[in-house]
């Protein structure tokens, strides 16, 4: 899926972060959202590959990064903490600044590196996300309903994770068809790859442990920092045919948390890079281009 691109292993500080890269011009990281891994870039990042030097990580917790035990507070899976992952990829790569893009829970990592290290990030993108701080905050019926997982995923005493492990292939795929527009197709390549790293009991425990950060240490850290805001140029991208959409005035409520910002609905659902990889390149290269 990635042809030309070279799979790496990178040291951050400790926790070994999974990568694929290719390419020259400015460095451009790609992270991924839930349940998927870096894979979910595959139709994206070989044609961006032409113009800047894409890095598609693998987050802690997912795909073949490291996948830690939980701590008590989940910090370790704070998006803090995941940020700075990547912060000592790109380091490690031999970068100071740079451009990122997050899908999903990569867009939370986006969203809480721009706060954390903003002489890192030049321009960000988060796809298809309102502020995690936000969404808590306005639960109602209809966010429970089609965001169970949220409440799901951050029960305790590894429920979850039994649950789910009792047939991962099933869990997955169902979040694919789910939240997709209809009749989106998933190549069956990326599927299998995503069922492969999910079935890892390990992976299901950290991505149950990035869910509960979100909903303890993450907000935490959210309302300490409601006063500031993102510096750097903000898009926001979204699924017309998805809950953001249907639920939030997506650009106003990112202009609460930044101070740049511009965006646009695509035709999709939640899987913009695999339902609509062309307009997601068209987008992306114009506001980093």
């Amino acid at each position: 899926m990635f042809n030309g691109f070279k799979a790496e292993d990178i040291d951050a500080g400790g926790l070994r972060v999974h990568m694929v890269h290719a390419g020259s011009g400015p460095p451009l990281l790609l992270l991924h959202g839930y349940p998927q891994t870096h894979a979910m870039w595959h139709q994206v990042a070989p044609a961006l590959s032409d113009r800047f030097h894409v890095i598609c990580a693998d987050l802690r917790g997912y795909g073949d990064s490291d996948k830690p035990t939980g701590n008590p507070d989940h910090g370790n899976y704070a998006k803090r903490t995941m940020a700075h992952d990547m912060i000592q990829v790109m380091l490690a790569l031999g970068y100071e600044e740079f451009f990122v893009a997050g899908h999903d829970r990569g867009a939370r990592v986006t969203h809480r590196m721009a706060l954390d290290h903003p002489q890192r990030v030049i321009r960000a993108c988060v796809m298809d996300i309102a502020p995690t701080y936000r969404m808590f905050a306005s639960t109602d019926k209809v966010f429970a309903t089609r965001y169970y997982h949220w409440f799901f995923l951050i029960q305790p005493d590894g429920l979850p994770e039994r649950l789910i492990g009792n047939d991962p292939e099933y869990f997955l795929t169902e979040k694919l068809r789910r939240w997709a527009a209809p009749r989106a197709r998933f190549d069956p390549a990326a599927v299998r790859e995503y069922v492969r790293c999910f079935s890892d009991p390990a992976a299901i425990h950290g991505s149950c442990e990035d869910y509960r950060a979100a909903a303890s240490i993450d907000l935490e850290h959210d309302k300490a920092d409601m006063s500031r805001h993102i510096e750097c140029p903000l898009l926001v991208l979204w699924g017309a045919r998805g809950f953001i959409e249907q639920n939030y005035d997506v650009l106003a409520t990112w202009r609460e948390r930044a101070a740049d910002v511009s965006g646009h609905a695509l035709d999709c659902g939640h899987f913009l890079p695999e339902e609509q990889p062309e307009a997601v390149i068209a987008a992306l290269e114009e506001f980093f281009g």
